[in-house]
Order: structure tokens, then C-alpha cells, then sequence
């Protein structure tokens, strides 16, 4: 590639609102500048979706200049929060130089002075750090696109990690800034269209200790509001702002800007804007009320029964409850992780017998105003797939439907070794025999786990379906899934396969099939 076209425009837009859009609930967990709110990563998300279902609605034939002017303006109006509205001004910076001609270098440049310029006291360690290393790395390039694109990547995700030794809150808490963090995979995500090069998960570095929520004790409220207003206007707005509050990101121009501050009183912030022109879509939150209720507000809590389970789910941003194989979590512990979680919880149990406690443990959280719905899930790939689904931007009661529906559309099975005698409904086995067992009854009774794993996959692919799951526990050969994905191969080429090492002890291997 060797310019940004209209169609590399849209399709980095929408790879990055995706990548956000993963990657969400772990920025969120890193949100402790300027306030713990914990919705960094939201607000990201929601800013990049905006600017890519903006060039979306293009038609196919418009020339670079508009679908950047486009980009540009669907990221401005669609702003959230402060790292959303300084990445929405970088954007701007991106598109003034990027709609008459391809010199990445210099978009980079001006993407960075824009952001630094939006934000009324800039702090080093943050967003703005990220975006200028970045742009730095890159001004002794000879100007090749690709060469371009992957030093910047390079050097956000260096500069991201260099961000705790900046700001002293980031050290103190364990954390890298989760602005900058977004801002890396919208870099990261651009380097890979000029690249073709594609990624399956951008990685978002972990939390070290636990964020602790701010306190309700100087709080004070987030105010937003788009506004048409002139220039001259919006001088004088911005020191009036910034002698009310802290946070102020006023980003915009040719008469429409977005507004951003956290002030002690709302009130006064809006009627400055009335005063400077005209403000709309005017959002104020108070920030005790939203960051008391968890640090992501939606979450979901899984049980898990092995360490590859466990990081599975952990991925995926669910709190996990740990448990023994054929054991049940303790009451307290699930407890625990469904108040951290959030004030709407999905509880994942994945065993028939752990459905019990998680009630018990949802029951003593709705008395404290905890929005809890336990799930049905019997197996752990059946919570699997309810998480594969999950949308934090929904209405919790959809949220917990569309879960619930695709782990009701998820058949499980799972192959274990017999410990003793006993009399099945496959009829009678033997210590040492291997058991294929679909939706917790015996199908299959046979020899090796290599025949018996082919033929569950085989009776649960014939009922329909088009991905199968495989979890390999600690005790599964190795090959095991290998020799399934090839007699899949052989057999039905039309389904698909996903094979992870869940590391669990028991089952060699959890199948699921949807």
C-alpha cells in the first residue's frame, strides 16, 4: 500500500473501534487518571465506533479528502470522556494532513500537537506522551508508508509502557495509562492496514494491584456538551472553564467544538457555554455515583476450573471465581468477585452443581443494590460462548438474554477416564475405561481417548452445527487435538474448530458445538 485510500480509511476505523471494543473492559480496569471512573475504555470505544460508522454511511465513490474530513468529524461529535475527546482532536490532526496527500509522518506530527493543544494542563504519562513519542520516532524516516506506520506502532507501545515512570499515580497503582493504551491500539491497528498485517488481539497490559474506586469526598461532576460557537468565543470559554475545574479538553473548530471538564458544580460550566454559544447533546455525570458502583459497571463473573480456563475467561474481561475439579467455590469468594465486578453482574457458573451457590451469592448482592442475573450455564463452553457474546453497551436485560441464548445454542460434551465400575446408559464400564459423555450422560464407552474424543465430536457435529470447541485438560496426551482437527478435516471440512488449553483436571477434553 502506499497511500491511505478511502477504502484503508474505513477499514482502519472500523478494525480500530473493533480492537477497542475488545479490548474495553481491560482498559477500563487501568482508569485511575484523571479520576478512577473506569470507563477509559468505553469512551474509546464509542469514539472510534463513531468515526467509523461515519465513513460507513459514505457512499462507495467519495475521494480521500471527504472520508477523512468524515472520519474527523463522526469522532468530534461522537466524542466520549477525556481520552475520547483528545484522540478525536488527534484524528483531526491525522485528517488535515492526510486528505492531500499520504505523508504519514507529518499526520502523526499534527495529530500530536492538536491533542496537546486541546488539553488545558497537560500531564506527561498519558495519552498526549504516547502520541508524541510516536510522532517523534518517526520524523527521520525516508517517508515510506509501511516503515512509517510500524516504527510509530512500535514506539506507542513503548511510550505506553514508559508511562508509570512519568506519573506517579500510574506507579503508585500498578498501571499504565489506559488513555495511552487505546491510543497504541488505534496506532498498532493502522499499521496493520498499510501492512496487511493483522493481529488477533491487541495486548493491553495488566493492572499489578488493585485500582481502588474514588471516593465520593471532592467528586464533583464530568460535564460535556458539543457547541457552535466561533473561535473568539471559545478563547475566552476555555479560561473560564479552567479557573471552574481540572480535566478541561476543549477540541473542535469552524464553529462546532466538543467540551469536556470536571468541575465541583455543573450548573456554572453549562451557562459558560451558553454564554460562549450554543451547547447541546450536554451530558453531566456525577462521578461518586458512577465510580461507586464498580470499575466497569457492567461486568460478568465466571467460575472456572482450571489455570487455561481461567486466563480464558480473564481475556475475555470476567472476574474469576476459581474452583477445584468436582468441587464447588466457596459462598464468600463468589460473593466477593460479583461486588467487584460491578453494579450489573452476569454470573457464568459452567457446572450444573456450582448453579446453587452462585444464587445463594446473587441473592445477598441484590440486598446490596447489585443488579445480579445468574446464567444457565452447565459446562464451560457454554459460558465460553455466552461471554463471546457479551455487550456492556447494552441494556443489561438484553445483555443477559443474548448470553443466555447462545449458551442455550451451545451443545457440550466432555471425555473422562472411568474410575471404577458402574452401569451407564451406554452400558456397563470399567476402571480404565474411556467415557464420552454429551449433555452429562454417557454416549460412548471405549479405549483410547484418541476414538472415543473422534466419536462424541462425530454424534454432536451430526445434530448440526458449525463450530466445535475443544479444551484440552492436564491430563490429555499430547496430540489429542490434533488427531480431532484432523479427523474433522477428513470428515466435515465445512465446520470450523477452535482449540484452546484450558489446563483443567478431570476431563482430558470439554468439546462444545455450536
Amino acid at each position: 500500500m502506499k497511500i491511505l485510500d478511502p477504502t484503508a480509511v474505513r477499514r482502519w476505523a472500523r478494525l480500530a473501534a473493533d480492537a477497542l471494543g475488545r479490548a474495553r473492559a481491560e482498559i477500563d480496569a487501568l482508569n485511575v487518571f484523571p479520576v478512577a471512573d473506569g470507563d477509559t475504555g468505553t469512551n474509546l470505544h464509542l469514539t472510534m465506533l463513531s468515526a467509523a460508522e461515519a465513513v460507513e454511511s459514505l457512499p462507495d465513490d467519495v475521494d480521500t479528502a471527504v472520508v477523512w474530513q468524515t472520519l474527523s468529524y463522526g469522532a468530534l461529535v461522537g466524542a466520549r470522556g477525556n481520552s475520547g475527546v483528545i484522540v478525536s482532536q488527534a484524528l483531526r490532526g491525522l485528517a488535515e494532513v492526510l486528505k492531500d496527500g499520504h505523508d504519514l509522518r507529518a499526520g502523526l506530527l499534527r495529530a500530536a500537537v492538536l491533542a496537546r493543544e486541546a488539553v488545558a494542563r497537560p500531564v506527561e504519562g498519558t495519552v498526549l506522551s504516547v502520541l508524541e513519542s510516536a510522532a517523534r520516532a518517526v520524523q527521520d524516516l525516508d517517508g515510506d508508508l509501511h516503515e512509517v506506520a510500524r516504527q510509530a506502532a512500535g514506539e506507542a507501545r513503548a511510550a505506553l509502557r514508559r508511562t508509570p515512570d512519568q506519573l506517579d499515580v500510574l506507579a503508585r497503582s500498578g498501571v499504565v495509562d489506559a488513555g495511552g493504551a487505546g491510543a497504541a491500539i488505534v496506532l498498532e491497528t493502522l499499521a496493520a492496514v498499510i501492512t496487511d498485517s493483522y493481529a488477533d488481539h491487541y495486548d493491553v497490559p495488566p493492572p499489578t494491584a488493585r485500582v481502588a474506586p474514588m471516593t465520593e469526598v471532592g467528586a464533583g461532576y464530568e460535564v460535556m456538551y458539543l457547541l457552535d460557537a466561533d473561535d473568539r468565543a471559545v478563547a475566552g470559554l476555555r479560561e473560564e472553564l479552567d479557573a471552574m475545574g481540572d480535566s478541561l479538553v476543549v477540541v473542535g473548530g469552524e464553529g462546532l467544538w466538543n467540551v469536556h471538564v470536571h468541575v465541583a458544580e455543573a450548573g456554572p460550566a453549562v451557562e459558560a457555554g451558553l454564554r460562549a454559544g450554543r451547547p447541546h447533546r450536554i451530558k453531566i455525570t456525577y462521578l461518586a455515583e458512577r465510580t461507586h458502583r464498580g470499575s466497569a459497571g457492567r461486568g460478568v463473573v465466571a467460575v472456572a476450573a482450571g489455570d487455561g480456563i481461567a486466563a480464558l475467561f480473564e481475556e475475555c474481561g470476567a472476574v474469576v471465581v476459581r474452583r477445584a475439579p468436582g468441587a464447588r467455590p466457596a459462598l464468600p469468594a463468589l460473593l466477593a468477585a460479583i461486588r467487584q465486578a460491578g453494579s450489573e453482574v452476569a454470573v457464568l457458573p459452567n457446572d450444573e452443581g456450582v448453579g446453587a451457590v452462585a444464587v445463594a451469592a446473587a441473592e445477598i448482592a441484590r440486598e446490596d443494590g447489585v443488579a445480579v442475573s445468574v446464567l444457565p450455564t452447565k459446562a464451560t463452553v457454554q459460558g465460553l460462548a455466552a461471554l463471546a457474546v457479551h455487550d456492556p453497551l447494552r441494556r443489561f436485560d438484553d445483555d443477559v438474554v443474548a448470553m443466555t441464548d447462545a449458551a442455550s445454542q451451545t451443545r457440550h460434551g466432555h471425555v473422562t477416564v472411568a474410575d471404577r465400575e458402574a452401569f451407564t446408559s451406554a452400558g456397563v464400564c470399567r476402571p480404565g475405561d474411556v467415557l464420552g459423555m454429551i449433555e452429562g450422560d454417557v454416549a460412548v464407552i471405549g479405549d483410547t481417548l484418541e476414538r472415543v474424543s473422534t466419536m462424541i465430536v462425530d454424534r454432536m457435529v451430526a445434530g448440526g452445527g458449525e463450530l466445535v470447541t475443544l479444551v484440552t485438560g492436564a491430563e490429555a496426551p499430547a496430540g489429542l487435538a490434533a488427531c480431532v482437527e484432523e479427523h474433522l478435516r477428513r470428515t466435515r471440512p465445512d465446520v470450523d474448530l477452535v482449540v484452546y488449553d484450558g489446563e483443567q483436571g478431570g476431563y482430558p477434553l470439554l468439546i462444545g458445538v455450536e
